[in-house]
């Protein structure tokens, strides 16, 4: 359902319509919707019912994640350009080293992830940038992120 729709921008949409809708039963579920982190909750919840897996504690925050997978899919920018960017982007929510070990973390996982994106089902394109294989995204499975890290150290 979400094919090519980045998670921060499911979230500015439902956060959107819980502004405008005048719909009580509406409202109160898209406020949970918003209540729940991000996850695709593999694991089950634990003995209080919580959602036993966050994964933006393991991936780092998916509005870095976004971003850097925006200006390297869409702009085609270099590593260096993404980082300095981010820099200024996020100044006042990430200091250098945070930015800078989420944005190594995302190339890594990119590079090492693309053997699923190769194999995932169709699924259609909504917004500018998508990974299918079969679309917008031309990478081999087995390409390295080496060149990417390096840079980036």
């Amino acid at each position: 359902v979400n094919a090519s729709v980045p998670k921060t921008l499911i979230r500015y949409i439902v956060k959107y319509y819980l502004e405008t809708t005048e719909n009580n039963n509406l409202s109160n579920v898209l406020q949970d919707i918003l209540d729940t982190p991000v996850s695709p909750e593999l694991l089950p919840p634990d003995e209080q019912g919580k959602i036993a897996q966050i994964t933006e504690d393991v991936v780092g925050p998916y509005i870095l994640h976004d971003f850097f997978l925006y200006h390297f899919i869409k702009n085609r920018f270099s590593v260096s350009k993404i980082y300095n960017i981010a820099l200024k982007t996020f100044n006042n929510d990430f200091d250098d080293e945070t930015i800078k070990k989420w944005l190594k973390f995302f190339f890594k996982r990119f590079f090492s992830q693309q053997f699923k994106r190769s194999c995932m089902p169709d699924g259609a394109k909504i917004s500018e940038i998508a990974l299918s294989p079969r679309g917008d995204l031309r990478m081999p499975s087995d390409a390295s992120n080496e060149i990417f890290i390096d840079e980036l150290e």
